[in-house]
């Protein structure tokens, strides 16, 4: 709002949004690759932060549009885990409006470090409790349903490194099958940003030029980032986890 955009910096925008669309689909934190732009061209921290949402909620579609074979025949599971995903999100983005600037995000960096840990050890912790789980029929359990809740609370606040959060809470909680996860990470992470973008338009907070570069950007990105994200082997993924996520954690505490 109130920021001219020229050629290049709106080019600028656009291959942002490129980067975000394909690391939200292969990892998350995109928005640590256009926050900061948005920053930089001079648009305040909650519009920058509200705009940034709308613009990347095409490339959250899209990425989960890519790995929409491999949910098939879970419309049950993903009807518990999309509910919980959108009741999070209401509840983030009327924290965004109604708490003072960095009360919320006081806790990010803690966030982000436990889910790293869970993606390191997640291979361990699901042995452990294999006993408890059923890969054959994958359910969503109080747990894992209050572990989306929460970060779709942290999604429709902030954002950064939400699919990193999914990733540990689906990986240990519901599934080994990385790459399957991944792509309910991807349906939630759409749901936690659509809701919080219809919330942020109904109030008029959107700084629409960026919005929509970063929009058309990330619809290219998101499906490139698809299509290139499962072929990955669950190593290499989990290793792009853990690099984005720490990432993440050096960008906030700087």
């Amino acid at each position: 709002m109130g920021v001219t955009l020229n050629l290049a910096e709106a080019l600028t925008v656009l291959v942002a949004g490129f980067a975000a669309g394909a690391i939200n689909a292969v990892v998350g934190s995109g928005t640590l690759v256009t926050f900061p732009v948005l920053l930089a061209l001079g648009y305040p921290p909650v519009v920058a932060n509200v705009s940034n949402t709308v613009g990347l909620v095409p490339g959250s579609l899209s990425g989960a549009y890519a790995y929409r074979h491999g949910l098939a025949g879970h419309r049950a599971l993903l009807l518990r885990l999309g509910t919980a995903s959108v009741l999070g999100a209401l509840t983030g983005g009327i924290l965004l409006l109604e708490l003072p600037p960095g009360a919320f995000r006081a806790i990010v960096p803690v966030l982000i470090a436990l889910a790293l840990v869970l993606v390191v050890a997640q291979p361990w912790l699901a042995r452990r409790l294999a006993t408890h789980q059923h890969e054959d029929r994958p359910q969503a359990g109080p747990l894992l349903l209050a572990g989306v809740f929460g970060a779709g609370v942290y999604g429709g606040y902030f954002g950064a490194a939400q699919g990193v959060l999914l990733l540990g809470l689906l990986g240990v909680l519901l599934s080994t099958d990385l790459q399957w996860v991944n792509g309910i990470k991807n349906l939630l992470a759409a749901l936690v940003n659509g809701v919080a973008a219809v919330l942020f338009i109904a109030l008029g907070m959107v700084a629409w030029a960026p919005a929509l570069l970063l929009a058309l950007g990330s619809v290219v990105g998101g499906l490139v980032g698809g299509r290139w994200g499962r072929r990955l082997p669950p190593v290499a993924l989990r290793a792009a986890i853990v690099v984005i996520g720490l990432a993440a954690l050096v960008k906030l505490l700087a």
